[in-house]
C-alpha cells in the first residue's frame, strides 16, 4: 500500500478557492534527488500564477504548487553523496511545496543559515536564486553602481535590496505606499520612491540615471525604465504583472548602448540552478550565517489555509514573505 500525504492542489484554473486540501501519494526520490519532510513552503507570485492558470509547470514536475521550502532530509535518491538523512535544508523546488513532502534534486539544496529558523529559511531560495541569478549574474551589478528595483516591498525587493546594499551599490526602489517605503529604508536604500505619488523616472535622471534595473510589473514600466538608464545600463525583466506587450522606441537603446534581458527560473535547466546554487553558497550565504542579511517576514498560514495565504498575496498588502506552515 502507497504511503499517503496531505498536500493541496489546484482543482481548476480560478481564485484562491480553487485550492484544495488533498492527499497524494508520497514523493520518491529520483537519480540525484532527495525527499524533505517540509516544515514550511514559502508562498511566491509564480503560484498564484500557476493556479489561475497562466504558468504551467514544466512537463516532469509536479502539478501541485510550491517553489521552495525548508525541512529534513529523510530519503536520498542514487547518486545523492553530498548530503545525509537528518540535514536540515531549505530547497528551490519545481513544485510541490505545497505538500508535508517533497523531491528535489540534492545539488538545489542549501543548508539552513545560522541563526535563522526552518520558517526564515524556507522563504529564502526562490527569491535568493531570482535575485542573484538576475541582478549579479546576468545583470552584473557592481560596487558604486546605482541600482533601482521596483516592487521594493516583495520578497523579491526586500532581497534585491539587502544584497544590493551589501555588495556597495547605491539602492533606489519603488513601493505603493508610505509604510512600504518606510520598510524599504529600513532595509537601506538611499531612497524610497511611492510611485503613486512621485515619479521615478525624473527622480533617477536627477541622479544621473541608473545602471541597473530590476523590473517586475512591466507594461506602462518598460518605457519609463528605459528613460530612467544611463547610458550603457541594462534592464532585467522578471515578470510582467502588468502585461508584457508595449510600444518601445529602440532608437534610445541603440543610441545610449542599453541592454535589455531577462529570464524566468522555473523553466531553466536542472545544472543552470545547480550553478546558481553554488554560487549562493559561496558568496550569499556567508553574509546569511552572519546576520548581515535575512528575509522579511510578513504571515504565515497553516497548509489547509493556502487559499487565504493566496490572498494575502494578491492584496498586496504584504511586506516581505509569506509562508505556509506543514504542522
Amino acid at each position: 500500500m502507497t504511503e499517503t500525504m496531505r498536500a493541496v492542489e489546484i482543482t481548476e484554473p480560478g481564485g484562491p478557492e480553487v485550492l484544495k486540501l488533498c492527499e497524494r501519494p508520497m514523493p520518491q526520490p529520483g537519480h540525484g534527488q532527495v525527499v524533505i519532510k517540509l516544515a514550511y513552503a514559502g508562498v511566491n507570485r509564480p503560484d498564484a500564477l500557476q493556479r489561475a492558470g497562466s504558468y504551467a509547470p514544466p512537463p516532469t514536475a509536479s502539478d501541485l504548487p510550491g517553489l521552495e521550502g525548508a525541512g529534513e532530509v529523510v530519503a536520498l535518491g542514487a547518486g545523492v553523496d553530498s548530503l545525509k538523512i537528518g540535514d536540515q535544508v531549505c530547497a528551490l523546488l519545481p513544485g510541490g511545496g505545497y505538500a508535508d513532502y517533497v523531491a528535489t534534486p540534492a545539488a538545489h539544496c542549501l543548508p539552513v543559515p545560522k541563526g535563522l529558523d526552518m520558517k526564515q529559511a524556507a522563504c529564502l531560495p526562490e527569491t535568493y536564486f531570482t535575485v542573484w541569478s538576475n541582478v549579479f549574474m546576468r545583470g552584473g551589478l557592481k560596487a558604486g553602481e546605482r541600482f533601482l528595483v521596483h516592487g521594493g516591498s516583495s520578497g523579491i525587493g526586500t532581497t534585491a535590496i539587502q544584497l544590493a546594499r551589501e555588495f556597495g551599490a547605491r539602492v533606489f526602489t519603488t513601493a505603493g505606499s508610505d509604510e512600504k517605503c518606510a520598510a524599504c529604508s529600513d532595509l537601506g536604500v538611499e531612497r524610497a520612491i511611492n510611485y503613486r505619488e512621485e515619479d521615478f523616472v525624473e527622480i533617477l535622471k536627477a541622479e544621473g540615471g541608473a545602471d541597473l534595473i530590476l523590473d517586475m510589473v512591466g507594461g506602462s514600466y518598460l518605457p519609463r525604465n528605459v528613460r530612467s538608464l544611463a547610458n550603457d545600463g541594462r534592464l532585467v525583466q522578471i515578470a510582467f504583472l502588468t502585461g508584457p506587450k508595449v510600444e518601445l522606441n529602440f532608437a534610445e537603446v541603440m543610441m545610449r548602448r542599453l541592454t535589455i534581458t531577462g529570464s524566468t527560473l522555473r523553466p531553466q535547466s536542472d545544472l543552470a540552478k545547480a550553478r546558481i546554487a553554488d554560487e549562493l553558497r559561496a558568496k550569499v550565504w556567508p553574509l546569511l550565517d552572519a546576520g548581515k542579511i535575512g528575509p522579511v517576514m510578513d504571515s504565515e498560514f497553516p497548509l489547509e489555509q493556502a487559499s487565504a495565504a493566496h490572498a494575502r498575496l494578491e492584496s498586496s498588502g504584504h511586506i516581505g514573505k509569506i509562508v505556509l506552515s506543514m504542522g
